[in-house]
């Protein structure tokens, strides 16, 4: 709704400008004004968001129902380069290891670019990944992640660090 209020006002003010000489006298100073301190409210608001490195990373969180990320052991964790140049395919296995049913979990995953020994941090990304386990059993599961690296500077040699950050049980058996 705010956009259309917007826009109604701009085709308002070009019409009075155009129509009206003494109109475009005052308002062409007073709208680049008004550009000019939403462009540098703009920078602010980006500068204060920060990089990607300076975003905290989401803890481990135990849910009501006594199920926690230690519960989870992931197994058999393969990454591919998917189609999509920055693209991961990710497939392994869950065990369950608590007494209540997992639905759900999210997986952090940090990607790091490792020639010569030296370790270059490339990004991280978390996947919430569906997958109901009942208590003590196993399950496959597969996702997919983004890194924000340039497509013309794939990694060379890939380190994957991985946790789960999330876990949420059912609330009913």
């Amino acid at each position: 709704m705010l956009w259309l209020i917007a826009l109604l006002s701009g085709v308002a003010i070009v019409y009075f400008a155009v129509r009206y000489g003494r109109f475009r006298n005052w308002v062409e100073p007073v709208l680049s004004i008004a550009v000019a301190l939403g462009l540098a409210a703009a920078f602010l608001i980006w500068l204060s968001e920060g990089t990607p490195e300076q975003t905290p990373r989401p803890q481990p969180t135990r849910t009501a129902a006594g199920l926690s990320a230690s519960d989870i052991v992931l197994r058999d964790l393969t990454f591919e380069s998917n189609q999509a140049e920055r693209s991961y395919r990710v497939h392994g296995s869950i065990d369950n290891t608590s007494d209540i049913p997992l639905e759900y979990f999210r997986l952090t995953v940090t990607l790091e670019d490792c020639p010569d020994g030296t370790c270059r941090r490339i990004g991280d990304d978390t996947a919430l990944i569906l997958v109901r386990v009942p208590a003590g059993q196993t399950r496959p599961f597969e996702t997919f992640l983004t890194f924000p690296f340039r497509a013309d500077e794939p990694p060379v040699a890939p380190k994957w660090s991985y946790e789960v950050s999330q876990v949420r049980g059912a609330t009913r058996r």
